[in-house]
């Protein structure tokens, strides 16, 4: 009969097995809006239109860009430090959810002993010296009866979480990096370009007064503007030229290549402005690993909370030990030699001068803490693309407004020159009209520049097509049960 009456207790300690101490999660609030105010042809988006996390970039149409994006993902070492990271996040999960199972042990020794004569309590005639062998397995178990441990597996699997969505935030904003510094870089060739063809224009017009002045038709001031203006455009060439060397140079480094032995071509193919599709702001907190890194850790948070509750509970453990030992070496594996221990360990804090306490405290402020921080990188992610948004519109009316400055300076520097062949204005005419183009011509290829970068920036904002199902399926997700930390 006893045994059955042990049956309501066993089935007791089961209950209390499958309880934990952690608050309910709800993910922390954040205002909403229902879509973006700033509004353009590429705002529609549709499911099925969804950027590609992998290889967003093609849609610049750069084949140089793609070779570059795909050594960086394979050589970059940031990206490299970053994924063995998580990888430390992984292998401390395992090293929790061990905590689940029993630990085993075995232990094997053999010495030879000397006991004091003058011991105290020596019973008579045991001998001075004896050999002492043992060998034995122990078995420990932790029941855990208020979700200790099963909350402290549950939060390293959250911050394993965290750690793969702060793998893919690095690699993003690497790849954005580089996308940036490629298409800076390609405007600076544009702007190289411009300045070596404006150089030669401005060398037939130094040509053009010198010979005047020979001819006694206008006074050494126009050779001396002239000639002021071609040394002026010279000097603007050779720092634009400097700035595409300190980009290449980047660039070296993001793919990992030595900066000595990197180079890129240059190219003044115009690179095509694609059309983002962009979703209303609900979907962005879904999309962007940032987010769901910094949701990820309010959960930890939540389930540390747990873990420092069942502190104040009794902990029991169940342990058995057994095995033989001898002081004959001969006999160490008979029968007799046998020796074994069962039984049960409860444990618990009297006293603790407020130690548990200040941790339960400590645990709620840091879910405190992270939820705040989810909160401003969420309202943080809605700016960012708000802020892209009004570049990309912005930028492209001011681009087409100064390519109607650019036209009309272009005009003027044909006109200015015109009438000073005739005589009918002077040097300085022809030397503010040209000077007037060629920043007109530098303003509309650094715009075009701009709005390529705010593209690049809108990409990088609404997560470069990472989505948050890109995490690991086998974790444990987030209870959805709304609740309060008491």
């Amino acid at each position: 009969m006893a045994k059955y009456r042990t049956l309501p207790s066993l089935v007791s300690v089961m209950a209390l097995t499958g309880c934990s101490l952690a608050p309910h999660y709800e993910v922390p609030d954040v205002p909403v809006a229902a879509q973006y105010q700033s509004q353009g042809p590429w705002i529609t988006a549709s499911p099925a239109d969804q950027l590609d996390r992998t290889g967003w970039w093609k849609l610049y149409q750069e084949p140089g860009l793609d070779d570059l994006e795909q050594r960086l993902i394979a050589n970059n070492p940031d990206l490299s430090a970053a994924y063995f990271h998580y990888v430390q996040a992984e292998a401390y999960i395992k090293q929790v959810s061990s905590q689940l199972y029993p630990q085993v042990s075995a232990a094997g020794n053999i010495q030879r002993d000397r006991e004091s004569d003058t011991r105290p309590l020596r019973p008579a005639g045991a001998p001075s010296d004896y050999t002492s062998a043992t060998l034995g397995v122990e078995v420990d178990y932790e029941v855990d009866l208020w979700g200790r441990v099963r909350d402290s597996v549950a939060a390293s699997k959250y911050e394993g979480l965290a750690s793969q969505a702060d793998l893919a935030s690095t690699q993003l904003s690497l790849e954005i990096q580089l996308a940036r510094s490629y298409i800076d870089l390609r405007g600076l060739d544009q702007q190289i370009k411009l300045i070596e063809g404006t150089d030669e224009d401005y060398q037939k017009a130094l040509d053009l007064t010198r010979r005047r002045h020979g001819g006694g038709i206008v006074s050494g001031l126009d050779v001396a503007r002239a000639t002021n203006q071609l040394s002026a455009a010279e000097s603007e060439l050779t720092q634009v030229q400097a700035r595409r060397a300190v980009l290449e140079h980047a660039i070296a480094v993001l793919v990992a290549s030595s900066p000595s032995d990197f180079k890129i071509e240059p190219s003044t193919q115009p690179i095509p402005l694609p059309a983002i599709p962009v979703g209303v702001p609900s979907v962005l907190l879904q999309r962007r690993p940032d987010v769901a890194a910094a949701e990820r850790r309010v959960a930890e948070a939540n389930k540390r909370i747990g873990v420092a509750r069942s502190a104040y509970f009794p902990t029991l453990t169940l342990s058995a030990a057994g095995g033989v030992q001898s002081s004959v070496l001969g006999d160490l594996l008979s029968a007799p030699s046998s020796f074994w221990t069962l039984g049960p360990t409860l444990a618990v804090y009297l006293f603790d001068g407020g130690r548990r306490a200040a941790q339960v405290e400590s645990a709620k402020a840091a879910m405190s803490e992270a939820g705040a921080h989810y909160r401003s990188v969420v309202l943080a992610s809605f700016r960012q693309v708000e802020d892209d948004l009004s570049l990309l519109t912005d930028l492209g009316t001011a681009t087409d407004q100064q390519q109607a400055a650019a036209t009309a300076a272009d005009t003027s520097v044909n006109l200015s020159l015109a009438l000073y062949r005739r005589g009918a204005v002077s040097y300085l005419d022809v030397v503010e009209s040209q000077s007037a183009a060629l920043e007109s011509e530098r303003s509309v290829i650094e715009l075009r520049t701009q709005q390529l970068d705010a593209n690049v920036d809108l990409i990088r904002a609404l997560g470069g097509g990472w989505t948050k199902d890109d995490l690991a399926s086998d974790y444990q997700q987030p209870e959805t049960v709304a609740g309060n930390v008491k």
